[in-house]
């Protein structure tokens, strides 16, 4: 209880406020980004919006791939910059955006050259289909553009400089806004170029993005990114340690990947307002994940800094209390949301049926959200912590035994109402809630990579063992 009572709760949330409150506006400016693109597309047709929708879940596989790679990264980031070493983080950078760009190549590839197969695997509706392949064979070329914007912010906010991606994520948002207008309807004179306008705007953007980000930090003159050279002097024993680390968040992303591809296989072979529908929640779902976003840059940043500095008996009670404080705010969030979603949904477009599924969709996440992103949130402490293994097999587990043959299940056996098939996505969250909870507590989490954090370990495991 004297630990509880001496905890400097305001530092804290002050500390939690100048990393998360940029990030999650960030976030948010890319959410109202797309609900604007889905807005302006609504015209075309619930047809048209549930085509986007799919196309948005390969590029969640994508963000599946090379994910791995950032929460790995800033496993290292976050840890070197507690220990001041500035070699180990152009070292760790040089290695992810490496990894990163492999994974943005490859999508790019199956996007603009094989888009026809991509949407096969997603749908089987044709109509749905030909829309869906005319709008990755243009977006597939803003994907290497919005993965190094992606693993540049990762180091910027590890390292807390979080106010360059939020700037250059304005400027994203803008752009993509504006050129949506024109080239979408073709204003100005130029043709009407429908949703391939919209593509094309994504892909301006995204350079749009990658290119404030750097000319911020030349302007700021934040080293790290500028150091070329010191990004690829590696050896065999930095990219072992790299991987032995990373490999298990690796392993964590690709399979949940594609345990959410195969979902989203079932839940495309639904009806087209059920797609519909679909397509527009994802919208409105990265609204409570951008807000997550930043209580899991926070956690990393503000738990792996200490611990890369020694720290740990500080990693440990922040924490604790991350946790509390990131599932307060998303209960906050999504009680918010469900009290607008009915103007909302019917301005995305849906009506009838679509619109009922929509509000069907929402309560059932409002409710599951909370649970499921203080799991994410605990599994981003873990990692930034040295612990990628836990979080791991637990969620890998969990989707793999219960959720995927539920949802196979009810949605491709039984044929159940979509609604149900839906929620069978969530049944695993309030196992692996309590489970992470129990492993929380027991502080064996705490791997440090940095000499001082290894130094400090023995201390810091006898404590938690008398406890």
């Amino acid at each position: 209880m004297p630990e509880k009572k001496s905890f400097p709760w305001w530092d804290f949330i002050r500390r939690i406020a100048v990393i998360a409150v940029p990030v999650a506006l960030q976030n948010l400016l890319t959410t109202t980004g797309s609900m604007v693109d889905t807005i302006m597309i609504a015209p075309l047709g619930e047809t048209t919006v549930g085509a986007v929708g799919l196309c948005a879940q390969f590029t969640s596989l994508m963000f599946s791939c090379y994910w791995g790679f950032v929460g790995g990264g800033m496993l290292f980031f976050s840890q070197y910059w507690g220990a001041k070493d500035d070699a180990g983080i152009d070292r760790s950078y040089g290695i992810t955006i490496t990894f990163m760009m492999i994974v943005a190549l490859t999508f790019a590839c199956l996007g603009t050259l094989a888009p026809e197969w991509v949407m096969t695997v997603y749908t089987d509706k044709e109509s749905i289909r030909r829309i869906g392949a005319d709008y990755l064979r243009v977006v597939g070329f803003a994907y290497p553009f919005q993965i190094l914007s992606m693993g540049m912010s990762a180091l910027l906010r590890s390292t807390e400089r979080v106010r360059i991606p939020f700037y250059a994520a304005i400027a994203s948002v803008l752009t993509n806004m504006m050129l949506n207008w024109v080239l979408i309807y073709g204003r100005f004179g130029l043709p009407a170029m429908g949703v391939q306008g919209a593509a094309l705007a994504t892909v301006i953007a995204a350079v749009v993005n990658a290119s404030v980000i750097l000319l911020l930090a030349k302007v700021q003159k934040y080293p790290y990114l500028f150091h070329f050279r010191d990004h690829f002097r590696w050896n065999r024993a930095a990219v072992k340690l790299y991987l032995q680390r990373c490999f298990p968040i690796i392993c964590n992303e690709a399979f949940i990947g594609v345990a959410i591809m195969i979902t989203n296989m079932v839940l495309g072979r639904q009806s087209e307002e059920a797609i519909a529908a679909t397509a527009v929640f994802r919208t409105l779902e990265g609204l409570v994940i951008g807000f997550f976003a930043g209580f899991s840059n926070a956690a990393s940043v503000l738990v792996g800094k200490c611990v890369g500095a020694g720290e740990l008996d500080t990693a440990y009670e922040r924490a604790k209390r991350l946790v509390l404080l990131c599932g307060s705010c998303i209960l906050c969030v999504c009680v918010t949301l469900f009290l607008v979603h009915k103007p909302v949904l019917t301005i995305m477009s849906l009506s009838g049926e679509s619109l009922r599924i929509g509000a069907g969709l929402l309560a059932i996440y409002c409710v599951a959200a909370v649970i499921r992103m203080c799991n994410w949130t605990m599994n981003d402490t873990y990692r930034a912590a040295g612990d990628a293994t836990t979080g791991t097999v637990l969620e890998i587990s969990f989707m793999y035994a219960m959720v995927l043959p539920c949802v196979c299940l009810s949605g491709l056996v039984f044929r159940l109402p979509y609604l149900l098939i839906f929620a069978c996505c969530y049944i695993d969250e309030p196992i692996r809630f309590i489970l992470m909870q129990r492993h929380m507590y027991s502080g064996k989490w705490v791997r440090p990579v940095t000499p001082e954090g290894q130094a400090a370990l023995p201390a810091f495991r006898r404590a938690r063992a008398k406890r």
